[in-house]
C-alpha cells in the first residue's frame, strides 16, 4: 500500500509540475497574443485572462481527482488524451478541406485542357485529312492551249481557292443556238480544301484571262443611282447590274476577247461588264486616279482607227466606266514587230509612275501623260505629275515613248526580279503589284538563241547580259544564294531531245547550278516558293541525264535518246543540297499550267496543276485539276542524286537520313 501510494503521489506531483510548465508556456503565448490585439484595454484583457485561467485550474483539479480514483491501472493521463482526440480529428478535417480546395480547381483546369486538345476540332483540320485532291471537269473542246487560271481566297478561309476557265461540249440546245456553236464556256471556282465547286458562271464566249484581288471595302461614299449611274457608265452592257450587291470579299475580272466582266469572287455574281473593244492584254492595277479609294485599271486594245498599233484604256475599278478616251500609240517605228509585252506598272525610286509595254520591244510612257491625253485634265495625284530624270533622259525628241530595250532581237519575256509568291501575274492586289513594280526587270530576247538580261530599275540600263540557247518559258526568280538578290531558274534547249535547267546568279549572270534532263515535251514555266531563308524551286522534266564516269561532258546513249519519255516528273531543288533533287510527283498527263498557293495557318503550300488527260478513242481529252500539299509530297518524295559534281563546300553524298530530316522540316512562307 505504501509503495502504491508513493507512486500515485509521484505521479500526481509529476503531472502537476508538467501542468505548471505547460501553463507557463501558454501564459507566455497568451501575453504575446494580448500584446498583438489592438483596440483592447489592458484591464479588460487581464480580467478575462484571470477568469480564463481560474476556470481552467478548477477544471484541471477536478479532472485530476477524478482520474486519481482510477488507480495505476487506469493511467494518470486519461484526462489529457480525451481532450486532445477531438482536436486531432478537427485538424484532419481542416487539412482534407484545404486539399480539396487546392486539388479541385487543378483537376478542372486539366480537364479543360484535355477537352480543348483532343475533343474540340481544329478550324483547319480538313487540310490534314485531304492533303491532295483531284477534280475532273469533263471533256475539253479546243485543243491543249493552257486554260486561264487564278488563285485567290474567295471564301475567307485563309487558303487560296482555284478559279479556272472551262470550254466543254454544250448539252444546252438553247445556249448552243444562241452562240452559234456547240460549245459551252464557263468559269468554275473550286474549294482549296476539297476541290468542290463553290460556284460556276456560264458565259457566251471563252475566257482568256482571270484576275482576282480588287477590293471594294475602302470605298467611302455611296454608289451613284438613277440617271447619275447611267451617265457614269455609258459603255456598260448593264450599268446597275450587281452594283449594290458587291460584297466585302475580293473582286475577280473575267477577260474575254471583247468584254471585261467583274464578278463577286465569293458568289460569282456579276458586278459590272464593259465592252471596250478587242482586248489584247490582262488588266493592270493602278493607283486610284479618281479619289474613290478603289484602284483603277488599264488594258491594251486594238485601235478602232486600224492605223495605230495599240491603244491603252483607263477604266474605273469601281464601275468599269471608261476614263476619257483610248490613247493610241505607233510602235512599229522601231523596225521590230512581235508579241505584245505588258502592259506592266512600274514605280521608280523617286515615286514616278510609268507603264511598260511594246510589240517585240519594251517602251515606257508616263502614267500622267496617259491620264492627260485620255481625259484632257491635269493629274491631281503627285505621283502622276512626277517625272523621273533618269528615265526622261532616254526619251527621244518629239516622242511620248521612252525606248527601254536595245538590240534587234524580239523581246519574249519581261519579268520583275522579285522572289516569292508576290510575283503573281494574275493578281490585282495593289500592294503586291506595287512591291513588284519597284524592282529591277528581267528581259529575255530572241527565239532561236536567247539573251538574258537584267535592267536596273533606277535608270533602265543593262546590269548584265547572258547569251544562251533558246529559253522556253518565263524565268522564275528565287533566292538560291545568300546575297539578297533574287536568282533566276531558266529552262532552255540542250542536246537533241534534251532540256537543260539552270540557275543564274541575279547579281552577275554567272551559272550557279545546271543539270540536263530528257525533254518532257512541255514548255511549262518553273516556280519558286520561299522557305525560312532561301527558295525551293519547282520544275517539270524527264529523268536527269547522268554523266558517265571519267568524262567531263555529258553524253547520252543513242538508245536513251530514241526512247522518248511519257512520264513527266515534278522535281524540287533546294540550294542547301544542290546535288540532290526530290521527286514529288510523276504523271503521263500533259500539264498545261501550274501555280503555287500558300497556306498560312499550316506553313504549307499547295501545288495546283491543270492537265489534259487522254481518253479512250479519238475524242477530246479530259481536263483535270489537281491540288497537292507540298509538305505531304515531300514526306512521300523520292531522292534523286545528280552525280558527284556539286557546288564548292557542299558535301558530295549527304546521308539519306540527313536529307529526309532537312526536307521534312521545311516550312513555306509567302515572301
Amino acid at each position: 500500500m505504501g509503495t502504491g501510494t508513493s507512486e500515485l503521489r509521484g505521479s500526481r506531483t509529476g503531472r502537476l509540475v508538467g501542468d505548471e510548465d505547460e501553463a507557463e508556456e501558454e501564459e507566455e503565448d497568451d501575453d504575446e497574443w494580448r500584446e498583438r490585439l489592438p483596440g483592447k484595454k489592458r484591464q479588460e484583457r487581464e480580467e478575462k485572462g484571470m477568469q480564463y485561467w481560474s476556470q481552467r485550474e478548477t477544471n484541471r483539479d477536478e479532472g485530476v481527482e477524478d482520474g486519481g480514483g482510477l488507480g495505476a491501472s487506469g493511467g494518470p493521463g486519461l484526462g489529457v488524451s480525451a481532450s486532445a482526440e477531438p482536436d486531432r480529428k478537427k485538424a484532419k478535417v481542416r487539412g482534407a478541406i484545404r486539399a480539396a480546395f487546392f486539388l479541385g480547381p487543378l483537376v478542372c483546369a486539366m480537364l479543360v485542357v484535355l477537352l480543348c486538345a483532343f475533343l474540340v476540332p481544329c478550324q483547319h483540320g480538313e487540310l490534314d485529312k485531304r492533303p491532295q485532291w483531284e477534280k475532273e471537269l469533263g471533256d475539253h473542246v479546243g485543243g491543249v492551249t493552257p486554260p486561264p487560271l487564278a488563285l485567290w481566297d474567295v471564301d475567307n478561309d485563309s487558303v487560296e481557292d482555284v478559279l479556272i476557265g472551262v470550254t466543254q461540249k454544250s448539252n444546252n440546245t438553247h445556249l448552243s443556238s444562241s452562240v452559234g456553236n456547240n460549245k459551252e464556256y464557263s468559269v468554275v471556282s473550286l474549294s482549296a480544301f476539297s476541290g468542290e465547286v463553290l460556284w460556276r458562271r456560264v458565259l457566251r464566249e471563252p475566257v482568256e484571262s482571270i484576275q482576282c484581288g480588287l477590293q471594294y471595302e475602302a470605298h467611302p461614299s455611296p454608289l451613284p443611282a438613277g440617271g447619275a449611274a447611267l451617265r457614269a457608265l455609258p459603255n456598260s452592257a448593264n450599268p446597275l447590274s450587281g452594283q449594290r450587291d458587291r460584297a466585302s470579299g475580293p473582286v475577280c475580272l473575267l477577260i474575254q476577247s471583247a468584254h471585261l466582266t467583274a464578278v463577286n469572287g465569293t458568289t460569282g455574281k456579276k458586278l459590272w461588264s464593259v465592252a471596250p473593244g478587242e482586248i489584247q492584254s490582262q488588266a493592270v492595277s493602278l493607283p486610284d486616279l479618281q479619289g474613290d479609294s478603289v484602284p483603277d485599271l488599264l488594258i491594251a486594245t486594238l485601235p478602232a482607227d486600224q492605223v495605230s498599233d495599240l491603244s491603252l484604256l483607263l477604266l474605273s475599278g469601281l464601275t468599269g466606266a471608261l476614263l476619257g478616251h483610248p490613247v493610241t500609240f505607233n510602235l512599229t517605228t522601231f523596225n521590230v514587230s512581235g508579241k505584245l509585252i505588258g502592259p506592266l506598272f512600274h514605280e521608280t525610286q523617286l515615286g514616278a509612275y510609268y507603264i511598260l509595254f511594246g510589240l517585240g520591244t519594251v517602251e515606257a510612257v508616263s502614267l500622267g501623260d496617259i491620264y492627260t491625253r485620255a481625259t484632257g485634265k491635269t493629274p491631281i495625284s503627285p505621283g502622276l505629275r512626277l517625272k523621273d530624270p533618269g528615265w526622261e533622259k532616254l526619251r527621244k525628241t518629239n516622242s511620248s515613248l521612252i525606248h527601254i530595250s536595245s538590240g534587234t532581237e524580239q523581246v519574249e519575256f519581261l519579268v520583275p526580279l522579285v522572289a516569292g509568291l508576290c510575283n503573281n501575274h494574275n493578281s490585282l492586289d495593289y500592294i503586291s503589284n506595287l512591291n513588284s513594280s519597284r524592282s529591277d526587270w528581267v528581259l529575255v530576247c530572241g527565239k532561236l538563241s536567247s539573251k538574258l538580261s537584267v535592267l536596273r530599275e533606277k535608270d533602265a540600263h543593262t546590269e548584265w547580259t547572258l547569251t544562251s540557247s533558246a529559253i522556253h518559258s518565263r524565268p522564275a526568280p528565287g533566292q538560291f544564294n545568300d546575297d539578297g538578290i533574287p536568282d533566276l531558274l531558266i529552262q532552255k534547249s540542250g542536246a537533241p531531245r534534251m532540256r537543260k535547267v539552270q540557275v543564274v546568279d541575279g547579281a552577275s549572270g554567272r551559272s550557279l547550278w545546271e543539270t540536263e534532263f530528257i525533254c518532257p515535251r512541255l514548255d511549262l514555266e518553273g516556280t519558286s516558293i520561299m522557305t525560312s531563308d532561301q527558295s525551293a524551286f519547282l520544275f517539270w522534266a524527264g529523268d536527269p541525264v547522268r554523266p558517265p564516269k571519267n568524262l567531263t561532258k555529258t553524253t547520252v546513249a543513242p538508245r536513251a535518246v530514241q526512247a522518248m519519255p511519257v512520264i513527266r516528273k515534278l522535281f524540287m531543288l533546294h540550294p542547301a543540297y544542290p546535288t540532290i533533287l526530290l521527286e514529288l510527283a510523276s504523271t503521263t498527263d500533259t500539264i498545261l499550267t501550274a501555280a503555287v498557293s500558300y497556306q498560312e495557318p499550316q506553313k504549307d503550300a499547295s501545288y495546283i496543276t491543270v492537265s489534259s488527260r487522254p481518253t479512250s478513242g479519238l475524242g477530246p481529252g479530259s481536263r483535270v485539276v489537281k491540288s497537292m500539299s507540298l509538305r505531304a509530297a515531300i514526306t512521300a518524295g523520292q531522292i534523286v542524286r545528280l552525280g558527284e559534281s556539286s557546288t564548292a563546300g557542299v558535301p558530295v553524298r549527304p546521308g539519306v537520313f540527313e536529307i529526309n530530316k532537312f526536307f521534312r522540316r521545311l516550312t513555306f512562307k509567302n515572301h
